[in-house]
């Protein structure tokens, strides 16, 4: 087994939350490497940053004037330990990484002031603190007139579904169009095949001549989010130009085009920071002792590779990503670590409720830590001195109701890189850390 590198930080995970917390510590000069079996969530998600959308059964106008009385109520909630100014901060900080990332013109707009409230493709309102500016265009605070338009061959994408429902919000008057134009030889078109379609400016041309003639005063025109990979705030303003009329997107199914293009961003930014990512890299097991993890053992190109670190964070998500795992006994396990898992019903009790969107008994389970995002025993105790977790594998929080999910990401992984640049000098030629037992 060979040895190549020895790194201040290890990531385990590619989602938001492990690329933030990556980014963040290689460009405080930390020598870091992230290791993903996959590209996490980031090709899943609609791009945006939900910090609070939903609190106590009401939609959330104002994240940061709310989250006091919400942290109140949540005392497990991983907002406790990060705080509105630390989230402020955060957020501030991925649209500065976005506004200097290699898509140019590109950028994320709002703020955890207030939230967007954002059309989905079946016609919901998402509230959200940021998204790209081409999504924050179809903004509805101040309702509008919309009209949806798809391209025949899509078919992630109902524009009638989704204008039939947000024809029922008060303010809204909302319409579909459907383009009867070939994007493609394929019929099993998605949404990155049409994003690269529409790099294409004579396709951008035969959009805006179907559609000539078919637009009424004072629409707004939503698209499927596709407009583009490699240029997206250039096909966003040539179709404003050649409509004549604000253009936005609404995000689909997967594959999701801002999310890939916000992956693409931090990983961009985490190689001219110097750090190392490896998709595919699959971690096996970790060698620790006495409270600290010293090596990481993975998976890479059909060989074993041991890693040694000073840091690890744990940044591998919940459920859904495999960062959480339950067996056929009901019990939930954290693989990489075998961390215990805490929220979890007891032998016997509901684990799951009738309705999808009900508060599920195990939708808040997770991995417990301390103030420092340390993992903790149910005891209390601290596991390990040299790891943090951050993301969706933290417990407290039900990110699905509370459209809380990147907002959590973004945060906690910021945090995490921050914390560790507190503690990490790296050295010419190598590196020289100090764990500090107290913070």
């Amino acid at each position: 087994m060979r040895e190549p590198m020895r790194y201040d930080v290890i990531v385990v995970g590619a989602g938001v939350a492990g690329l933030v917390a990556a980014v963040r510590a290689a460009e405080g000069g930390a020598r870091v490497l992230v290791l993903a079996k996959g590209v996490g969530a980031t090709h899943l998600a609609p791009g945006t940053v939900d910090v609070l959308g939903y609190a106590d059964g009401h939609r959330v106008q104002r994240p940061l004037d709310e989250l006091p009385d919400f942290i109140g109520a949540h005392p497990g909630h991983p907002y406790v330990m990060v705080g509105a100014e630390e989230i402020e901060a955060a957020l501030k900080w991925l649209q500065a990484r976005v506004a200097a990332g290699p898509l140019p013109g590109y950028r994320y707009v709002g703020s955890p002031g207030e939230n967007l409230l954002l059309p989905t493709a079946v016609g919901a309102l998402k509230p959200s603190a940021l998204a790209p500016a081409s999504v924050a265009a179809g903004d509805l605070r101040d309702g509008g007139r919309l009209a949806l338009v798809t391209i025949g061959q899509l078919r992630d994408f109902f524009p009638a579904l989704a204008a039939a429902a947000l024809a029922q919000v008060d303010g809204v008057q909302a319409r579909a169009i459907e383009l009867p134009l070939r994007a493609a030889a394929r019929n099993d078109l998605n949404a990155l095949g049409l994003a690269e379609r529409f790099e294409d400016v004579v396709f951008r041309e035969s959009v805006a001549a179907a559609l000539h003639g078919r637009l009424e005063d004072d629409e707004r025109v939503g698209f499927p989010a596709a407009l583009g990979l490699q240029d997206p705030d250039g096909v966003w303003s040539d179709l404003q130009e050649r409509l004549g009329r604000p253009v936005f997107e609404i995000p689909t199914l997967p594959p999701s085009v801002p999310g890939i293009r916000l992956f693409g961003i931090l990983r961009a930014a985490l190689r001219r920071a110097g750090g190392r990512i490896v998709v595919g890299g699959e971690v096996t097991g970790v060698e620790a002792e006495r409270a600290h993890v010293r090596a990481v053992r993975a998976h890479v190109a059909a060989r074993e590779q041991r890693h040694s670190t000073d840091w690890l964070v744990l940044a591998t998500g919940g459920f859904a990503s495999g960062g959480l795992e339950m067996d056929s006994r009901w019990q939930v396990h954290e693989p990489v670590l075998g961390l215990p898992v805490t929220g979890v019903p007891d032998p016997g009790a509901p684990r799951f409720t009738p309705r999808y969107f009900d508060d599920h008994p195990l939708a808040r389970a997770g991995i417990a830590t301390d103030a420092y995002q340390r993992p903790v025993a149910p005891s209390g105790e601290r596991l390990y001195e040299n790891v943090l977790v951050a993301g969706a594998a933290l417990a407290g929080a039900a990110p699905w109701r509370e459209k809380s999910g990147d907002g959590i990401s973004v945060a906690t992984g910021y945090r995490a890189g921050g914390q560790i640049l507190e503690q990490v000098t790296p050295a010419a030629g190598g590196s020289q850390t100090t764990v500090s037992t107290e913070a």
